[in-house]
């Protein structure tokens, strides 16, 4: 298969080339505890350029902390991560954030600034660099991707949460990095914004970008991922396709209730339901 190759211009004004298939970040036996209880233990997982790899799995099984620890906004107590095959220790804050945008589960902002203002924030690892010539033009597409164009010059504060959420992720796309880390991305979307944002990633994907996306909806996951990790109780429970991983015995174990997995009868496409009583 072609590889697809996706060029950024970084701070120095060389250009930079990622191609399909490298690793731009890499987990190697993290292992995270809080109050001395274990959240995550000995995890590995690569994060590839030109797929989105799914981070599934039951409340409290870890996907978080895993895309935390992943992003550098969490400490790992041992193993190492690296971006861009370095330790994170050898970044500065601004040298990763031009390489890896971090959407988070919660989108709060302490001061009324607008929207296109909370979007423009996106742009500041890119201030003093030949690349800030780009703001204006990367401000305006990712507004449009997320559809947020008309809520502008309304408060962030003012939103709903589907709509924060949406103006959220529209700072993350304008950040423009080859990593992206999502973190339930969806949760407060209604159906139409969900496909329309796992859409937007799988576009990203198909330019060349890293996705890592946290996901409870395992349709969706099933739908767009390229490789799903299914995380339980802080261990790797199992990585692979999605054909792979998401079958009825895996996820019947992973989430101690009764799940069945079938193929849509016309489209052929893999469905994840719940059996109900």
């Amino acid at each position: 298969m072609r590889a697809i190759i996706r060029k950024l211009r970084p701070a120095h004004g060389t250009p930079r080339t990622v191609s399909a298939g490298t690793v731009t970040l890499r987990a190697r036996g993290v292992s995270v505890s809080r109050g001395g209880r274990p959240i995550l233990d000995d995890v590995d997982v690569e994060v590839v350029a030109g797929q989105i790899l799914a981070l599934v799995g039951p409340n409290g099984a870890g996907k978080s902390t895993l895309l935390a620890a992943l992003s550098g906004e969490l400490e790992t107590g041992s193993g190492t991560v690296e971006l861009d095959g370095r330790p994170l220790t050898h970044w500065s804050p601004v040298d990763m954030a031009r390489r890896r945008a971090v959407l988070p589960q919660n989108h709060t902002v302490g001061f009324p600034f607008t929207v296109r203002e909370v979007v423009t924030m996106g742009r500041a690892p890119w201030a003093r660099t030949v690349r800030e010539d780009g703001d204006a033009e990367a401000i305006a597409a990712a507004m449009s991707a997320t559809d947020v164009t008309h809520l502008a010059e309304r408060p962030f504060p003012s939103l709903s949460g589907g709509e924060r959420a949406r103006a959220a992720l529209a700072r993350v796309l304008a950040q423009d990095t080859e990593t992206l880390l999502l973190d339930e991305p969806t949760a407060a979307l209604d159906l139409g914004h969900q496909e329309q944002v796992l859409g937007l990633a799988a576009d990203r994907a198909r330019a060349g970008t890293a996705v890592v996306v946290v996901l409870h909806d395992l349709g969706l996951a099933a739908a767009y991922a390229d490789r799903v990790a299914v995380l339980d109780l802080g261990r790797l429970a199992e990585t692979g396709t999605p054909r792979e991983v998401l079958t009825t015995e895996i996820l019947t174990r992973v989430y101690r209730h009764p799940v069945e997995v079938i193929d849509h009868p016309a489209t052929g496409a893999q469905l994840v339901l719940p059996v109900r009583r």
